[in-house]
């Protein structure tokens, strides 16, 4: 999608105008980035000029096909349809410290996590930087909501899409843009470690967040295929690493697996795997699944859980469940659509 006008930064986009008076870029860059659906929208741009970019720029703009919204706490979630006719699924989540919008990534997702219905149907394609900008610009619009924060942990690695996943951090932090802080997004991985150890490099000061659900390899190879590429220790040794190079504390996401990961034994072991780290450890009640066997943790299985760890000095906290009525899980609502659609 090389002529996606919506994933060209402002510098690019002053190139890419050659010819054309300096200010263009940034009249076009403004419009781009309050979510207009045709370049006849850019009003104070001539006729001409409009024209011209139609002919040679693809303006991407989603269509939202469902749009389903909780009774219980007010959580929205999208399921937009791409140029393509793909689809990709986005949430609106409220909180007392501001709005957070949950995107996606990649149509589809390769990694094969067993209790994660994102994955069922393998990758389709990976997702343009211009496009994950529009799963927040449109939700902002559609909801008429604020978004204050940024989540990449719907659909698909964002890691598995390095390249258009740091144009994208480029520019919805962009100060003519939508300007997100980057201690405002969090980016959630499954962990694959040289991507972790690149994004150290470049020290970005967003939340990095590993989806861990097991300390041991034997457990998580089974329910992590990604495991088996690159084990536990040499995970964690990378988290360590992206630390110390950018100073940030990393989150743990671990998924409560009945009679898989939740035991008493499991908790101590992930205390030993995690001391001397920098770590907050966030436990998820696990989301049924259609497909998946797997099945969620009694709610006191989950806290007593948290006491262990928490009892020996290690930030602990059970993630608040939203959006339980509307398939909040990720990939359940495009699943869904794809079988009545099918």
């Amino acid at each position: 999608m090389n002529n996606e006008i919506k994933s060209l930064t402002l510098s690019e986009l002053h190139t890419a105008l050659e010819g054309q008076p300096a200010f263009r870029a940034k009249q076009i860059y403004t419009w781009l980035h309050r979510g207009v659906r045709s370049f006849e929208e850019m009003t104070d741009l001539p006729k001409s000029l409009r024209e011209r970019l139609a002919e040679n720029w693809l303006l991407t703009a989603p269509v939202a096909v469902r749009r389903q919204a909780s009774k219980l706490d007010g959580t929205v979630k999208y399921l937009w349809q791409l140029h393509d006719g793909n689809c990709v699924e986005t949430v609106l989540m409220k909180y007392h410290h501001g709005n957070t919008v949950c995107i996606s990534s990649e149509v589809g997702c390769p990694m094969g996590c067993a209790f994660c219905a994102s994955t069922i149907g393998g990758l389709v394609r990976r997702l343009s930087a211009g496009e994950m900008l529009d799963e927040v610009l449109f939700t902002e619009l559609d909801s008429g909501q604020p978004i204050s924060n940024i989540v990449l942990m719907g659909i698909g690695e964002p890691l598995d899409n390095y390249d258009n996943v740091c144009r994208f951090l480029e520019l919805v932090n962009s100060g003519e843009g939508m300007n997100v802080g980057m201690r405002h997004i969090s980016l959630s991985t499954c962990g694959v470690v040289p991507r972790i150890l690149e994004l150290a490099e470049s020290r970005l000061q967003l939340t990095l967040s590993v989806s861990l659900h097991a300390p041991d390899d034997e457990t998580r190879s089974k329910i992590m295929p990604v495991n088996r590429r690159w084990p536990v220790d040499e995970l964690l040794a990378a988290c360590r690493s992206y630390f110390e190079k950018t100073g940030r504390r990393i989150s743990f996401e671990y998924a409560m697996i009945r009679d898989v990961n939740d035991s008493p034994e499991t908790a101590r072991l992930l205390l030993k795997k995690l001391r001397g780290m920098s770590a907050h450890v966030n436990l998820i009640p696990l989301n049924n699944v259609e497909e998946s066997p797997l099945k969620p943790s009694e709610r006191s299985t989950v806290l007593r859980f948290q006491k262990i760890l928490e009892d020996q000095g290690v930030a602990c906290t059970v993630r608040r469940t939203l959006g339980s009525d509307i398939d909040a899980s990720c990939g359940q609502l495009r699943r869904k659509y794809q079988k009545t659609n099918s």
